[in-house]
C-alpha cells in the first residue's frame, strides 16, 4: 500500500508540480465563466475548484484527473438559482455529494461497461468540439492583435517542446506573453474582464434554507440531475485519462470521491462539479500523472487569488484561448474520419448522433444516453433474427428454430408456423435457440394454442435448462402431451 501510495504521490513530482501550475492559471478563466452560466458570483466558481480539486486529489479514483466546476454542471443549475438563489443551490450541492456517495457505494460504476465504443468516441469529440466554441466568443471579432496572439500562444505550445521541454509549454506561453501584454500595454481583454476576484479563502457555514420537505422538494431533482451528469462526466473522462496514461483508475472509489467533494463543497460556498476532460488533458499533456497534480492545482488556484490576484487579472484572454485550442485538437480522436468509413454503419451513426446530440443540448448526459439507446436498438435489431426451418418425416412435421426468441423476434417466430393442417404429429425443435424473457414464453403459448386447435400433437424438444425453467415458471397452459429435453 505504501509503495501505491508512494507511487500516486511522490513518482513524478516535478512534472505533477508544473503541470498544476498550468492547470491552475487555465482553471480561473473557466471557473469564473461558469459561474456566469449558472448566474452566481465568480468567486462561487472559483470556491469550488479550489475545493474540488483538494478532496478529490486524496479521494479521488483516477490519479492526474482534474475536477473542478464545469459547464455541464453549471448548465443544469440556471433554474434553481434563477427561482430560489444561491443558498439553494449550496443546498442541492451538499444533496449532490450524498447522492454520488450512495452511487458509489452501490458500485454505480460497474454500468460504464454498458456504453458502447462509438458512444465514447461521440462523447469525446463532442467535448472537443464544445471547448473550442466556448472559446470562440473571446478571440472572434475582437481585434487583429487577438488572433496574432492566440497564433503566437499555440506557435509556443507545439514549437517549443522541439528546443525546449524542462517546463510546460502552456505555462511559457502564460508567462511570456502576460509579461509582454502588460509591458507594451497590449490592448488585450484580460481575466480581469470576466468578473471580480476577491482575495479570500472560503469559509465554512450552512446554506440559509429551511430544513423542510419542500426545500427537498425543491432541490431534489436538481442534485439527482447535477449527480447523473457529474458521475457520468467524470467516469467517462477517467476511462479516457486511462487510455492516455495507460493506467487503470478505480471508477467506483472515483464516484465516491465524487461524491464527498461536493458535499464538502457545498458547505464552504462552491457550486457542484465534475471531472474536466479539458483541464485533464492540460495536465496530461504537461506531464502531470499523480495526485500530486491534482492537489497542486487546487492549491496554486487559491494561491493565485490570494496572493497574485493583481497579476492574474492581467493574464491576457487570448492566451488562455490558445491553450484551450490546443486542448480541443489534443481530444477530438482525429481517426474518427477514418472510423466513419471502416466501421460498420450502425456504429457511425451512433458516433455521430452522440456528437450532435451533445453539441446541440450542451448537455453530456443528454448525448450519452441518446447514443446508448441507439446503440441497444441497433444491437437489438441485429441480434433479433430468428429462423425456423420446416422439413417432414414419415407422418411427422419437424419445426427447427433457430435464434434468440424475445420480444424483438416473436413476430417472426408466430408467422413461421402453418396453422392450416390437421391432426398431424408436430415437433418443434428449440435445441438451437435460447428463450429470453416472457414475450418468448408467450409466443410458444400462442403457437402451440393454434396448433392444438386443430387437434394437432404437439412435442417440445431441446429447450436447455434456463429456457425451461423460463417455460415452466411463466407457461399459461399446462401441456401434459408436451415434452421437454435440455440439449
Amino acid at each position: 500500500m505504501n509503495l501505491t501510495l508512494r507511487e500516486q504521490w511522490f513518482s513524478n513530482i516535478r512534472g505533477d508540480i508544473l503541470a498544476g501550475i498550468v492547470v491552475a492559471l487555465a482553471l480561473i478563466p473557466e471557473a469564473i465563466a461558469f459561474s456566469i452560466i449558472a448566474g452566481v458570483d465568480p468567486m462561487v466558481g472559483l470556491y469550488a475548484s479550489f475545493c474540488i480539486a483538494v478532496i478529490i486529489a486524496f479521494v479521488g479514483g483516477r490519479p492526474g484527473m482534474i475536477s473542478a466546476a464545469t459547464g455541464a454542471m453549471a448548465l443544469l443549475m440556471v433554474p434553481l438559482v434563477k427561482e430560489h438563489g444561491l443558498d439553494y443551490l449550496l443546498a442541492a450541492t451538499i444533496l449532490t455529494g450524498v447522492i454520488q456517495l450512495v452511487f458509489g457505494i452501490l458500485k454505480i460504476a460497474r454500468f460504464m461497461r454498458f456504453i458502447p465504443r462509438a458512444v465514447m468516441i461521440g462523447f469525446v469529440n463532442a467535448l472537443a468540439i464544445l471547448i473550442f466554441m466556448a472559446q470562440v466568443p473571446h478571440f472572434v471579432g475582437i481585434s487583429t492583435l487577438t488572433y496574432v496572439v492566440v497564433g503566437i500562444t499555440l506557435a509556443i505550445i507545439y514549437l517549443l517542446p522541439r528546443l525546449f521541454n524542462a517546463v510546460p509549454s502552456p505555462l511559457v506561453a502564460i508567462i511570456v506573453l502576460t509579461g509582454l501584454t502588460i509591458y507594451f500595454g497590449f490592448d488585450l481583454r484580460t481575466v480581469g474582464d470576466l468578473g471580480t476576484i476577491e482575495r479570500s479563502l472560503p469559509s465554512f457555514f450552512l446554506p440559509d434554507v429551511p430544513f423542510t420537505f419542500e426545500t427537498l422538494r425543491i432541490i431534489f431533482p436538481y442534485a439527482l440531475a447535477l449527480s447523473i451528469v457529474g458521475l457520468l462526466e467524470s467516469l467517462l473522462t477517467a476511462t479516457i485519462v486511462d487510455d492516455m496514461t495507460g493506467t487503470e483508475s478505480e471508477k467506483n472509489r472515483e464516484a465516491r470521491g465524487q461524491g464527498i467533494a461536493n458535499f464538502v463543497t457545498g458547505f464552504f460556498g462552491g457550486m457542484a462539479g465534475c471531472a474536466m476532460i479539458g483541464q485533464s488533458v492540460i495536465n496530461v499533456k504537461s506531464g502531470g500523472r499523480g495526485r500530486l497534480s491534482t492537489l497542486v492545482a487546487g492549491l496554486f488556484l487559491m494561491f493565485l487569488i490570494i496572493v497574485l490576484g493583481n497579476w492574474v487579472i492581467q493574464i491576457p484572454m487570448p492566451v488562455l484561448v490558445g491553450i484551450m485550442i490546443m486542448v480541443s485538437i489534443g481530444t477530438f480522436d482525429w481517426s474518427s474520419f477514418t472510423y466513419i468509413r471502416k466501421a460498420p454503419k450502425a456504429d457511425a451513426i451512433v458516433m455521430l448522433t452522440t456528437v450532435i446530440t451533445v453539441v446541440a443540448t450542451h448537455d453530456l448526459s443528454i448525448g450519452v444516453i441518446t447514443g446508448v439507446i441507439l446503440s441497444a436498438l441497433f444491437f437489438v435489431a441485429k441480434v433479433s433474427k430468428i429462423n425456423v426451418d420446416k422439413r417432414q418425416e414419415k407422418d411427422q412435421t419437424i419445426y427447427t428454430v433457430q435464434g434468440p426468441l424475445f420480444f424483438a423476434s416473436v413476430d417472426h417466430f408466430i408467422a413461421s408456423f402453418d396453422y392450416e393442417v390437421h391432426d398431424t404429429a408436430i415437433i418443434i425443435d428449440f435445441s438451437s435457440t435460447q428463450i429470453w424473457d416472457d414475450s418468448g414464453v408467450g409466443a410458444i403459448d400462442k403457437v402451440m394454442l393454434r396448433l392444438m386447435s386443430n387437434q394437432n400433437s404437439i412435442t417440445i424438444l431441446g429447450l436447455n435448462p434456463e429456457s425451461k425453467r423460463l417455460v415452466d415458471r411463466l407457461a399459461i397452459h399446462n401441456r401434459p402431451d408436451s415434452k421437454s429435453s435440455p440439449h
